[in-house]
């Protein structure tokens, strides 16, 4: 302790420190405890891809949150199925195809959400793709075109026309997640096209973070590892699933409601300083 410091006054200071790191109040200050803020009621949320998967679980969570939210999938029955069961659990959401390659369905799913609901507060872009499996010096050119199309592009012409909508409905009470993958950090082997798109999730994330942050609109991404899906356990043998969770230094594989609550997080107050983000949720994927 330095000459002439107030000893008294230095372990009152470690107190107050101390409990804060505890999560609990100065006992000397006024200042109101901080609660939770994932709730958003009264907000309008819209997820591309909703029809199955992460985009489903998202909808879901948001919905039993309180916002209204809109369902995009190019399988418009998935859509309306999730609707479905949102509305008969209480929640508000409405269903609209939407193919995310186009520039004209993505400023369609907007004017919808505004149309329906007053105003867009929050979008996650899900919608994705994955490709033919093959090397980079023997990618099919079409399966390219059309993963950058769905899994990179889709995302940008989303933001192109969330944005403005946004910064209308009030940039500091809205916020985007834009869905990346651990393959935004790592390679996916033999599937070049998937690497670079979500790569490119990454970077067109942070860019857009860093443009819109002065006017207090959010934007991040969630990379998640290999998450459990009727899908990828009916596709694989029982050794391929077993060598695809010891990937995973948590041993298992994810779910998607992990995802959809680090999602939920990311749009609430509760991130209010967290923008231009990539948040691994991966099991511990790529820390090996």
């Amino acid at each position: 302790m330095s000459e002439g410091t107030d000893s008294a006054g230095m372990d009152r200071a470690m107190t107050t420190l101390s409990l804060m790191r505890a999560g609990e109040s100065d006992p000397n200050s006024d200042r109101k405890q901080v609660i939770s803020m994932s709730d958003f009621t009264g907000k309008v949320a819209l997820v591309t891809g909703g029809g199955s998967g992460l985009g489903e679980a998202i909808s879901k969570d948001l919905a039993a949150k309180g916002a209204k939210v809109v369902v995009t999938d190019i399988n418009l029955d998935a859509a309306e199925r999730v609707v479905g069961e949102i509305t008969g659990n209480g929640g508000t959401a409405s269903a609209i195809k939407q193919d995310t390659s186009s520039k004209d369905d993505s400023e369609k799913v907007v004017q919808f959400a505004v149309d329906t609901y007053g105003a867009l507060n929050y979008a996650i872009n899900n919608a994705g793709i994955g490709g033919k499996q093959l090397p980079v010096g023997e990618t099919d050119l079409d399966s390219w075109d059309k993963v950058i199309d769905v899994n990179l592009n889709g995302v940008l012409y989303g933001m192109r026309y969330q944005i403005p909508a946004m910064l209308e409905a009030g940039a500091s009470e809205s916020a985007i997640v834009n869905m990346a993958s651990v393959h935004g950090s790592v390679a996916a082997i033999n599937n070049g096209a998937y690497t670079a798109a979500k790569h490119g999730v990454v970077g067109i994330t942070k860019n857009a973070a860093a443009e819109y942050g002065a006017q207090g609109l959010r934007i991040n991404a969630v990379g998640p590892g290999y998450i459990t899906t009727p899908l990828l356990e009916s596709s694989l043998d029982a050794d391929t699933l077993e060598g695809l969770k010891a990937k995973h230094p948590l041993g298992r594989l994810g779910t998607a409601e992990e995802v959809a609550k680090v999602v939920s997080f990311l749009l609430s107050g509760d991130a209010s300083f967290v923008t231009g983000a990539y948040y691994l949720i991966d099991g511990g994927y790529t820390a090996v």
